[in-house]
């Protein structure tokens, strides 16, 4: 790797995983400061900075040692990783919950769907010839796969391919098109993508630190601080109750030996049913609060 003392991040520029990226490590604790030409961000209060870049890019650039980490779709990820022979230079270190879509094949609305065989001989537009061509492999399928650049969705209608295999989020494209989802390939999301060999200097400890607060930011983000008080011979009912089945805190109240308080972390949200069904067993006085930060 190419010696530096500051850990350095690829996040993409434009498109839909920019802004979630950088309001990640924002929550994470970090501020930047953006170069005149917005291709760079110097970090103001730890040494991490951000390259933006096109996601296309991310890859090959922690692979090169010019970035240590990036913020990157998976699909882009084993889309690269293939296309090096399968060779693990980078790894994927989180999953980050965010740019959640699929890569799936996509047949005519009017068609069938009987399986990977009937895509036999068939030509095949995509702008993931590699994942494409892997699947195929692994299903004995020897279809053409036809390599674009963009528009996959209208190759049908052009008449320069018979069927798609492309990301869906919401489908709608594929409906405007007149094509439906036959099958997924992968399911794909926003991803911290790291080289497979930590750094050994500063780096690494910046690394160890960024990662120790983004799984504090990923484990809170659905999580609710759920507060109450209850009568003692209710709390085995409530503690029943709670979603998630986590470990609450018990205080005593003072001049009420037979009142308790709890306080427990829940993971995912708090339904206003199972806080009726807590209330209906004698709870009282509940606060659902979310969580900012949470630091093992």
């Amino acid at each position: 790797m190419i010696p530096r003392d500051r850990l350095r991040i690829a996040v993409q520029k434009s498109g839909r995983l920019g802004d979630p990226s950088r309001d990640l490590l924002t929550r994470c604790g970090l501020r930047f400061r953006s170069s005149r030409d917005k291709l760079f961000c110097f970090g103001e209060n730890m040494a991490v900075d951000l390259l933006l870049v096109r996601d296309d890019d991310i890859p090959g650039l922690i692979a090169d040692g010019v970035c240590d980490l990036g913020v990157v779709g998976r699909n882009v990820m084993q889309e690269a990783s293939l296309a090096a022979g399968g060779e693990a230079s980078i790894q994927e270190l989180r999953a980050l919950g965010f740019g959640g879509c699929r890569l799936s094949i996509a047949i005519p609305q009017d068609q069938e769907w009987n399986g990977p065989q009937q895509l036999a001989s068939q030509r095949i537009a995509t702008t993931y010839p590699h994942q494409l061509g892997d699947w195929l492999r692994r299903n004995d399928v020897d279809a053409q796969i036809v390599t674009l650049s963009g528009s996959v969705e209208i190759a049908p209608k052009l008449g320069t391919a018979d069927l798609i295999c492309d990301l869906v989020s919401s489908g709608a494209t594929l409906v405007a098109n007149q094509l439906r989802e036959a099958v997924v390939i992968m399911q794909s999301e926003a991803v911290l993508a790291g080289a497979a060999e930590t750094p050994l200097d500063e780096r690494g400890d910046l690394m160890e630190l960024l990662l120790r607060r983004l799984d504090g930011v990923l484990n809170v983000r659905e999580s609710r601080l759920l507060l109450l008080q209850a009568p003692r011979a209710a709390l085995d009912t409530i503690v029943d109750l709670l979603p998630g089945q986590p470990i609450p805190t018990i205080t005593t109240i003072e001049g009420q030996p037979e009142a308790i308080s709890l306080q427990c972390v829940c993971s995912g949200n708090v339904s206003w049913q199972e806080l009726e069904a807590m209330k209906r067993a004698g709870a009282q006085g509940m606060l659902v609060l979310p969580v900012e930060k949470m630091l093992a």
